[in-house]
């Protein structure tokens, strides 16, 4: 199985773009759709503004019983009621990557506990975690959420709660890709 994805923003895939907005620094380009490939784009596409190239790893800073628990909720994506899509791109701080593991995994969990609270909207909003730091993208991370339109309040207050934690602090650029499926592009 391929573990390479390339996001490419232009005027062709199958998910329209609805907003392009910056949260944290700068944004990426507008576009007006999204196309997500399971491989590595090595040139843009004609009529493309961006590649963003990532990879599925294992699941870094979550212990056995947090991961059990999460595989046990997790749907699947392209669900057919999926059909509302967010990407959010993050970079985080020098800072952050300073730390060893363990300060992290203490951030990220027993402080944010981004996990636990990531697990009360399973299984209607589900995610899939990308990494992209060490192919030396511009982002460290992509988060590409799914979820039918009665999920929406659910995941804006999901986006509330983790920008409100304390592992947010350590975010230097983040950007927020909604999207709609559209099949009939």
């Amino acid at each position: 199985m391929n573990s390479r994805y390339s996001f490419i923003g232009g005027k062709k895939g199958p998910w329209q773009v609805i907003e392009v907005r910056g949260i944290v620094g700068h944004s990426l380009e507008p576009v007006e759709r999204v196309n997500v490939v399971n491989d590595v784009i090595k040139e843009l596409p004609l009529n493309s503004s961006w590649v963003l190239q990532s990879f599925t790893s294992n699941i870094r800073y979550s212990m056995r019983d947090e991961v059990n628990i999460l595989r046990a909720v997790q749907p699947l994506l392209n669900r057919s009621e999926a059909v509302s899509a967010v990407l959010i791109p993050i970079k985080k701080t020098l800072q952050w990557w300073e730390m060893a593991q363990d300060e992290r995994r203490a951030i990220f969990e027993e402080e944010s506990h981004h996990t636990t609270v990531g697990l009360e909207y399973l299984p209607g909003v589900a995610r899939r975690l990308l990494h992209c730091r060490d192919l030396g993208e511009p982002f460290d991370f992509l988060t590409w959420f799914e979820f039918a339109p009665e999920y929406t309040r659910a995941f804006d207050e999901l986006l509330l709660r983790m920008r409100a934690s304390k592992e947010w602090e350590y975010v230097e650029r983040e950007v927020e890709v909604r999207l709609e499926r559209d099949d009939g592009f």
